[in-house]
């Protein structure tokens, strides 16, 4: 490994739901298993990273979800100014993933060309193509890319030593995951490759997706990329807070996901 990385999971908003929501197919037993919203910052090597940039308090009213703590806020708690942070990484353009929009003033942005032709192609036209999608999110990612704030990918690409994006696709088609170079290990952060551990580690899908082949590929790919299954880190799992440190002693909401997981 050429660099060694922190990675912090922060944790910005939650929503509470039942298990066969979370299941193609549902779940005959479908006792409580609630979403948690996070953005991912990796630290080290003299530069931040943001992975995804999450959604405000009004996308939260209008879609039933709660905000724990803002975005800004989970950020600077551990000592990151959003508006100083000069990269940003978008998995994927879902509302819950690409709003925010002036938060980070100053950052370029990683995007996949699959995904920006899917959010602003002909998939849009039909209702349930485009629900997980806000147009105002793709909008601004468009004057990103007028003002020359966005850097597309086509496919696998280093962006910094021991910081890799990875094209995945099926919940959309330009997902990108990314594998981050950490003192235990490849850690891969999979976004919506894999909402929950049990996504991936029961190979039952979650129910929003646009190619099922791609998405049970994508955990394959997962699996090849990160150092152990103990590695992939799912996108929405409260479990990672369970299972990881805390950052530091007394603040809720933020887990080490560069460190071992707790015994």
């Amino acid at each position: 490994m050429t660099a060694v990385y922190e990675i912090y999971a922060v944790r910005y908003a939650h929503l509470e739901r039942t298990a066969r929501h979370n299941f193609v197919g549902g779940d005959e037993h479908d006792g409580p298993m609630p979403l948690d919203y996070y953005v991912w910052a990796i630290v080290g090597e003299g530069r931040t990273i943001v992975l995804d940039t999450g959604f405000d308090a009004a996308m939260a009213r209008r879609r039933g979800r709660e905000i724990v703590r803002p975005v800004g806020e989970g950020l600077k708690s551990i000592g990151i100014v959003p508006e100083t942070v000069e990269q940003v990484v978008i998995s994927h353009m879902h509302y819950d993933h690409a709003g925010n929009h002036e938060l980070f003033a100053r950052a370029r942005y990683h995007l996949q060309d699959a995904e920006m032709a899917y959010c602003s192609g002909r998939c849009m036209c039909h209702p349930h193509g485009r629900a997980p999608f806000e147009a105002d999110d793709v909008a601004a990612m468009v004057r990103k890319i007028f003002a020359g704030r966005v850097v597309f990918h086509d496919g696998d690409e280093e962006i910094a030593p021991g910081i890799t994006l990875h094209r995945v696709g099926g919940h959309t088609p330009g997902l990108q995951i990314v594998r981050v170079a950490t003192s235990r290990g490849w850690v891969v952060l999979g976004s919506d490759a894999a909402h929950f551990y049990a996504n991936l580690e029961q190979g039952r899908p979650f129910p929003i997706f646009e190619d099922l082949t791609a998405y049970l590929e994508a955990h394959r790919t997962m699996r090849r990329l990160a150092s152990s299954p103990q590695h992939i880190i799912p996108g929405h799992d409260p479990l990672v807070l369970e299972r990881f440190p805390a950052a530091r002693a007394g603040l809720a909401g933020v887990a080490r996901v560069d460190l071992p997981p707790r015994a």
